[in-house]
């Protein structure tokens, strides 16, 4: 198949390598030359494992450009694949949508599969739909498939080869866009989904609103632990093992960000809201998210009256491990705290920098000089080379001898028995 990814970034471009790799044609489109020139020299502009190998792997079938008329003429499947931030009110900013469809109604003199990737509120592909007709685009030359995605950076491409379900949304008189998409990814085995459009949008929010949910309600399970000397790691265990239940996502820890949960759950309140309902489980989410960095703070100000003279080393700043995306990262939240507290604080990650500049903040480039001299070390991010950490070298070239676990995810016996201290939450 011939197909159109609009969109290079991290959700579009992780759709454009795979598609060329099940073998169709394709072609990514971004506004940004400097985005498009970077990769069509074999740069990529996000950390994703795999990304790059896939990409330089099917350079016979994925093309770079930005030049969408061509592309949208070219392609009989039209992926859209553009961000979808937060207002300043919680609500969806459907901009970059939208500028989409006003920039390939021109373009649109066959038929085609226009397909939805960006998560969009509930109603928005009807929308899409409504304004394509209002521009005098006859209803026989497209059809607006709702196909959200559900990957999880990091795995993102294994997700997409691998998914534990395809989740088509179609117009109730569509008859003609499922076969098209069953013959798109017929090379991937996973359960189809078929709902309308609504029903797909709702499928994606509630999905990532239910996982915030579990870290939330963990976070919160943590907090009253800690207050009757129990391991929440414990709980953790014992209630995951309920098949009800399930264990993912219920690591407690600084709380939940990156570029997905945020602002989705943020998107789904004020949708429901719009109906006058009020959505107490959603906006309770959101209120143990927000004040988890504060927990951490309060365990820092206990263990250091004098905190603002201490330096204090966070090890991680990407929301989570295996990628650079930082926005909405619980490590740079704590981080902008410690700022605000004076403290020095030095930060380091294996691929991800901060997004700013921040007053008493310096990134280091390696781990021995984010530790040395550091009064503590607070594990921000869980990557693999921060749970296989030597303590006993740590011990030698730390000031101090506090490690706070923000991710409850090191062995606290083999920390404590090198002379460390072990601080977590809901750790007992």
């Amino acid at each position: 198949m011939n197909i159109c990814v609009i969109g290079a970034g991290y959700v579009g471009l992780t759709t454009a390598a795979v598609l060329a790799e099940l073998g169709h044609e394709v072609c990514c489109i971004d506004k940004d030359q400097n985005k498009i020139t970077e990769l069509n020299n074999g740069k990529i502009p996000i950390y994703e494992p795999g990304l790059s190998e896939f990409i330089a792997k099917n350079t016979n079938r994925l093309s770079f450009n930005t030049n969408l008329e061509e592309g949208v003429k070219k392609a009989s499947i039209i992926f859209i694949c553009v961000g979808t931030p937060s207002l300043a009110d919680g609500k969806t900013n459907l901009s970059y949508v939208d500028a989409v469809i006003n920039e390939i109604a021109p373009c649109i003199h066959s038929y085609k599969t226009i397909i939805t990737k960006s998560t969009v509120p509930i109603g928005t592909n009807e929308q899409i739909y409504e304004k394509l007709l209002a521009k005098k685009i006859s209803p026989e030359l497209f059809n607006i498939v709702s196909n959200p995605e559900f990957l999880r950076e990091g795995s993102a491409i294994y997700d997409m080869l691998h998914p534990d379900k395809i989740v088509v949304g179609l117009r109730q008189d569509d008859t003609q866009s499922l076969p098209i998409i069953q013959e798109m990814y017929s090379r991937i085995q996973a359960p189809y989904i078929v709902t309308s459009l609504n029903g797909a949008e709702m499928i994606k929010y509630a999905s990532n609103a239910f996982l915030a949910t579990k870290i939330s309600f963990i976070n919160e399970i943590a907090r009253i632990c800690e207050a009757f000397h129990i391991d929440v790691n414990d709980v953790s265990k014992g209630i995951g093992l309920d098949p009800r239940i399930g264990p993912h996502f219920l690591q407690a820890g600084l709380g939940y960000g990156g570029s997905c949960f945020p602002k989705d759950v943020k998107s789904l309140e004020q949708i429901a809201l719009s109906k006058q309902i009020h959505p107490l489980i959603l906006q309770a989410i959101q209120t143990v998210n927000d004040t988890q960095i504060d927990v951490y703070i309060h365990k820092l100000k206990t263990l250091f009256p004098d905190l603002h003279t201490k330096k204090i080393a966070v090890l991680g700043i990407a929301f989570k491990p295996n990628t650079d995306d930082t926005r909405d990262s619980p490590a740079e939240r704590l981080i902008s705290r410690l700022s605000q507290l004076t403290c020095d604080v030095c930060a380091y990650d294996p691929k991800a920098k901060l997004s700013r500049d921040q007053h008493h903040v310096r990134q280091v480039n390696s781990l021995d000089e984010a530790i040395k001299g550091a009064d503590c070390v607070v594990i921000a991010t869980d990557w693999d080379e921060f749970k296989q950490l030597d303590w006993a070298e740590m011990k030698k070239q730390m000031n101090g001898t506090i490690i706070v676990d923000g991710r409850n995810c090191l062995n606290r016996k083999e920390i404590e028995q090198c002379g460390l201290r072990y601080v977590g939450v809901g750790r007992g």
